[in-house]
């Protein structure tokens, strides 16, 4: 059995099980979505159509997720005239899968099980991309007011020691220093030669 739905100003043939790609559609992922708008109904050779839609028919489908769509470039130009703009723009759209559809007296339902993984997930999967969630790193605890003089102290003979270092380093970074040379004085112009 299969229906033609209308939804976002379009028109879809779909049958129980198919993964459905439409305008955005409000609810959050694994709400159940039902069309009242069924323009047809098939079933083998049997079509029923609707004056505009098929009364007492629906199609219920499962909302998957809700993302943007592929990035549409939009350029402009005006040839001679320098004038060159680059938009870009990603529609909101809602991937649905069909479950069951009702009306005529007969109901067909899909008998799989909904995955709610988003297409995100799925294309990091086939790249061999890790898609787990890393939580945050926690920051360590600060140490209590007594405790950093007690550090204050272990570090002073590392403190000591880094002037050292530094004046070990100094000289080696005066050795590799070039010296600029002189100015030249500037040519006289002939205005100032008379």
């Amino acid at each position: 059995m299969y229906a033609v739905i209308k939804t976002g100003g379009k028109q879809y043939r779909v049958q129980p099980g198919d993964l459905l790609v439409v305008e955005k559609l409000e609810g959050e992922p694994g709400a159940n979505v039902a069309f009242g708008d069924v323009l047809m109904l098939g079933d083998g050779e049997t079509v029923t159509l609707g004056a505009p839609v098929v009364d007492g028919a629906s199609v219920e489908a499962t909302l998957i997720e809700t993302r943007k769509g592929e990035k549409v470039k939009i350029f402009k130009k005006i040839r001679r005239q320098g004038y060159r703009r680059t938009r870009g723009h990603r529609q909101f759209e809602s991937v649905l899968r069909v479950t069951s559809i009702a009306g005529v007296g007969k109901t067909d339902k899909w008998d799989g099980e909904v995955d709610l993984t988003p297409k995100s997930v799925l294309d990091a999967r086939a790249r061999g991309l890790s898609t787990e969630v890393r939580a945050p790193v926690e920051a360590k605890p600060a140490k209590a007011a007594a405790e950093p003089a007690a550090d204050v102290e272990a570090d002073a003979p590392k403190a000591a020691a880094k002037p050292k270092a530094a004046k070990a380093a100094a000289p080696k970074a005066e050795a590799g220093e070039k010296k600029a040379a002189p100015k030249k004085a500037a040519a006289k112009k002939e205005s100032d030669a008379e």
